[in-house]
This record gives C-alpha cells, structure tokens and sequence, in this order.
C-alpha cells in the first residue's frame, strides 16, 4: 500500500444542488451578531441571474454557502424594495459566532437610498425586519434575528448542513468549486534566466505561482500557465562568444558544458575583462538578433540545456509551466510599438523612446538609447499578444515587490493605449502578485554560509534528506519498504518548504527555518499531513467500508462539536473565492490549519469508533479528509496516508 498519492489535474466540475430540508422561523430581535468592521471575507455576493422562486433557487443552490444564502437574500430584497432592483445581497459572516452563522447587512445602506422619498419604512430596523419577513421558504435556515439597525442574522439548519455534505460525498468535492467571472486566465509565474540556476529566489514565485493557477483551475478557469524565462538580451552574445571559444565547432551539450551557472560566471567574468572579448561578444549579439544560423544554433543548444535543469526541478515540486519567453514576443515587439505611436503615447527622450507615466517622476522607457529594446517592450508585446491572440480576460503576474513600479507603470501606459479599462473591477485586467524575500536566521537574504545564493535543487534535498532522518528515528525503515519511506520523505519534506512559504502574507518577507517548518506541531505542512493520516487511519481502524457508508449511511450533526466542524467544511467554497479573487493563498493556509483544529475539537468530545454514532461519523471524518485532500492539492502538497 503506498502512503501517498500523486498530484493530479482537476477534472472538469459539475454542479451542486442541495437537497431540501424543513427549517423554523424565529423572529428575535434581540442584538445578535453587531456588526463589526468588515473583514476580507465580508464582500458582496453578485450574481449572473436572479431567480424568481424559491423552488428555482432550490435546484440551482450551487457555489459557496454565501452565494447560497445571497440567492435566498436577493428575492427578498427585490419584494422588499422594488424601486432599486438591482441591490447586491451584502452577506457576511457573523462575528459572534452564538448569534448565528451569517447575516445580510443591506438594511442601513438601503434605508440611505430610500429615506425622504415617500418609503413606508422609518429607519433601517424596519427596513432589515422587511427583509427578514419577504425571505422565502428556504429549508437552508433554521432561523433569523435582527440584530441593531436592521442586520439580519442567520442560523443555518443542521439538516442542511448535514445533507449537504453528505451530497459532496456522493457527488465530490469537485461540486463545490465556486464560479468566478473570468473564464481565461494567464498565470505568468517562476521565470529564471537562461544559463542561471534556479535558486531560493525562485522559490515564492513558482510556489505561489502554482497554487494561484491550481486555485483558478478548480474555480472553472481556463488557465495558461506561462513561463516568460529569459531567453533574449545582450547576456547571450558573451554566452554564444564564451561557448565557440570551448566548443569551436558550436556542437555542445549538458555533460560537455558543466555547470551552466559555472559557465555563465567565466564567460562574465571574461566580458568584464578582456575588450576584444566584449567587442566579439556585442558583434555575436547583433548576429544573434539578425538570424544567423550559427549563432541561432548556439544560442538554442543553451536555452536547451538550461530547460532540461529547470524541469527536474518543477518535476520534483510537481509544477507545470508552457514556456513562452522573452524571445517568443520579440518578433512582435515592432508592431505593438507602432500601435502604441499611432495613439501618440511614445515619445522621445534624452536619446530615447519613452512613455511618460502620470505621478512618475521617470517614464516608462520603451526604446533605449542604442535602439535595443527592453523590459517594458517585451511586457508590452506579451500583453498585447495575450489579449489579443489567447483572449486571456486576467492576466496575473508573479514576481518579487521590488518590481511593483515597474508593473503599475506598464499597466498604466495599457490602460492608457484602451488595451485595458481604467475600471480595475472590470475585465480584461492585470494584476501584480508582489512577494517579499526570503530570510536567513540572521534577517538577512538566505544565502548559503560562502554567501553563495543557496540553489533550489540543494534545498528540496536536504528536506528530503531531514524527513527521511526524521522517519528513520521514528522506526519507520523496519515498518516501510524503501520505496514508502522515500515517497513519504519526498512529499513531507517538499510540502513542508512549499507550505512553510504560502502560509505566510505573501507581501511579507519570512525567515526560511527548517527546523520550524519541519516541527510536527503547531501551524506547519508536517502538522497538517499527519492530522490528514490520523484520520485516515481513524476510518481504516473502523473496519468498515467508507464507500459503502457513503452509500446507504446518514450523516447526522447532533454535538456542537459535529455541526461547527460541519459548516467548516461548507466554508470550503468561499474560503477558495476568497483566496483566488484576493490572489492570497495563505487564505487557504489559515482554513486548512482551522480544519484541522476543528477536527481535533471533535474528536476530542465525540467518540467515532465503537459509538452509537460510528457511521455519521466516520462519514464526518472521512468529509473533512476530502476537504483537506483537496486543500493539499491546491496548494501544491501531497498527502500521506500513514504515519
């Protein structure tokens, strides 16, 4: 038996519709659930269709629990109002939790719209008790309160809930994917040079990168994951210069060539002193740019063997990319700058061709002096191309903070051209994901002891290697085969350091520490696949065949316990929203982590095995294990069966 399963792509997803349920109305006025400052997860719900009857919306509940209850909101709000029909149901979650589960904060915001033109209400209580009266039969609800100036709060039924997941059990978690309002997204994420290994620095953007494109994939989103390597600029003339000089006949390959980031620091370091070296190299760069074959040739055998170190890299993280670099949009660098002078943007400047930025105190240069192109060129003409040619509706960039400028002026200048609106809610649009750095225990960069920037590669081994230590004092050499001890080495240890990076704001700099981010306690990956295996075994110890509880069981939340751990697992869809429209996975992070604790919770009060309540659940726990399943795949993990 293997201990760990395989990354997989998500299959294509199918809808949910929630069985009914009975529920009881209460009426409460009592001050539930004061409403706080609104959190990140306090937004509004919007909607491509409104639904007439209840009846409908029954058939139709799918996607997170607040689009859920903001269906149930909307056909209230349209009785209750008529005059402003097209009011967005404002669904939050409450903050005090013993008041109830959610609550619809449209009452004040409503009251302000309508006040002193003749509206029968006199304030925004008797506008939110109007809400609460028009909500339609919905077995979703066990009741309602209002709580001060008319925030009407919810208590879901238990039932509900309870059907509810036991329906993702039978039909997959796959039918609670929320639905964004982008059907394509690029992606561009990880990007090394050509002829440089990756290293640590790499590390927050294929990481975060991947996570965003999986989060977007299992949202429905047609994603194209790019890779813009670099692959073009003048570098590549004291490469091709430095390789005919080793290799005269321009035939060379990884074994022959050596370390590529050893040959890059030679062929540097002969740039910077030898001028007839230079010289040769400026000329090799204008024959590059020109399309000879010799140089073309020379320059594809590096790019080529540059490719093949990253893969074993991405294949070990388990992360997919297309490549389409820099060189790919060169060829239609000319044309977009033509479009872009057509509209009067371009402008020149000291010797060169710039855009001049509103509130930048430098323009965004498009031509330098030397009539080579740049940076902002290529960006350009990779926009322009991945509207225009992929029809990507948001195209997310991820890179380090230092180049947030240089982002908000380029995205400036599309906007400026109309490749863009000025609206950011509306679409197409670009986004920036920004990281900060990755620290050593002395706050500084992580940096190897020779003040070497550390390689990808030689940090996922020695997370491996550690895990394996780990395992192997654990006694688990006598009780695995080779094969289960290297596999559960690989995914912990991989998933530790991927973990150990999404859970932190990925604005902030963190300290890289594999001593924390190996602990088996506390907010860690290690933490969290354990947990994930405690409980398989807690269903494997049961004897019983989960499929078949699936099947013919009943899942029935009796115990506090049983129903918070339940509208956790609910939560899952929205959580995913969040984190997606946000582009912030240590959203997803904070969720997994609060799953995991609100197992343990259950657990601890309520007996599984061998209780009069062993079937619902087992089949409690065997929802959460889904749940965290699917979290682990998004987030780029893969889970362990056994410990």
């Amino acid at each position: 038996m293997f201990l760990i399963e395989k990354s997989f792509l998500s299959p294509r997803l199918s809808l949910l519709r929630p069985p009914p349920h009975p529920h009881i109305w209460s009426t409460s006025t009592s001050s539930n659930c004061i409403l706080k400052e609104p959190s990140r997860r306090n937004f509004p719900v919007k909607w491509a269709h409104s639904t007439s009857t209840m009846a409908a919306a029954n058939e139709e509940n799918i996607g997170s629990l607040k689009e859920q209850i903001a269906k149930v909101f909307e056909i209230s709000l349209k009785v209750t109002i008529p005059e402003e029909p097209e009011v967005v149901p404002l669904i939050a979650a409450c903050a005090k939790k013993e008041f109830g589960d959610y609550q619809c904060n449209n009452a004040m915001s409503l009251w302000a719209k309508i006040k002193g033109k003749g509206t029968e209400f006199k304030g925004p209580q008797p506008v939110g008790q109007a809400i609460m009266r028009n909500l339609p039969a919905s077995d979703m609800i066990e009741s309602c309160s209002i709580a001060g100036p008319g925030f009407v709060n919810v208590k879901l039924s238990k039932q509900w809930i309870a059907k509810s997941i036991q329906k993702m059990l039978k039909d997959g978690i796959d039918t609670w994917a929320p639905k964004l309002p982008v059907k394509r997204a690029i992606v561009d994420f990880s990007s090394p040079n050509i002829a440089k290994e990756m290293h640590v620095g790499h590390l927050r953007s294929t990481i975060i990168g991947d996570t965003l494109a999986r989060m977007l994939e299992y949202s429905k989103v047609d994603v194209l994951r790019r890779n813009h390597v670099g692959d073009w600029g003048t570098q590549f003339g004291m490469l091709i210069e430095f390789l005919f000089e080793k290799f005269p006949s321009g035939e060379v390959n990884d074994q022959a060539i050596g370390e590529l980031e050893v040959f890059y620091k030679a062929s540097k370091q002969r740039f910077d002193s030898d001028p007839e070296f230079k010289e040769r190299a400026q000329k090799a760069v204008v024959s590059l740019q020109g399309g000879e074959e010799k140089f073309r040739k020379a320059w594809a055998q590096i790019c080529e063997i540059s490719r093949k170190g990253y893969e074993k890299v991405y294949q070990r993280l388990g992360v997919h990319l297309e490549e389409k670099g820099e060189s790919f949009y060169n060829p239609y660098i000319p044309g977009t700058l033509d479009l872009l002078r057509e509209k009067g943007l371009i402008e020149e400047s000291e010797g060169a061709q710039v855009i001049f930025i509103e509130g930048k105190k430098i323009p965004l240069i498009v031509v330098k002096r030397d009539g080579g192109f740049n940076y902002a060129s290529t960006d350009l003409a990779a926009l322009w191309y991945r509207l225009n040619e992929e029809k990507a509706e948001w195209i997310i960039y991820v890179t380090d903070v230092g180049q947030r400028e240089h982002f908000e002026m380029f995205f400036t200048a599309a906007k400026r051209a109309g490749w863009l609106p000025n609206d950011e809610n509306k679409y197409p649009k670009t986004s920036h994901v920004g990281f900060g750095l990755v620290l050593g225990d002395d706050g500084k960069r992580f940096r190897t002891r020779s003040t070497e920037v550390v390689k990808l590669v030689d940090l996922l081994d020695e997370a491996k290697t550690r895990c394996k230590a780990a395992l192997v004092e654990r006694g688990k050499a006598a009780e695995w085969t080779a094969e289960e001890l290297e596999h559960t080495a690989e995914a912990v240890g991989y998933g530790a350091v991927k973990y150990a990076d999404l859970k932190n704001n990925r604005l902030t700099n963190y300290t890289f520490n594999f001593d924390q981010m190996l602990n088996d306690k506390g907010n860690t990956a290690v933490y969290l696949l354990y947990a994930h295996a405690r409980i398989c075994s807690i269903i494997r110890k049961s004897g019983k065949d989960i499929e078949e509880l699936k099947k013919a069981g009943q899942l029935i939340l009796e115990k506090d316990e049983e129903r918070k751990l339940g509208l956790h697992l609910l939560q899952f869809a929205e959580v995913v929203e969040e984190a997606c429209t946000n582009l912030l996975p240590n959203v997803l992070c904070e969720y997994l982590y609060d799953l995991s604790e609100k197992f343990t919770s259950f657990y601890s009060e309520c007996q599984v095995v061998g209780s009069a309540e062993e079937t619902s659940r087992l089949l409690l726990c065997e929802a959460t294990a889904v749940v965290m399943r699917k979290c682990f795949h998004l987030l780029g993990i893969t889970p362990v069966y056994k410990i």
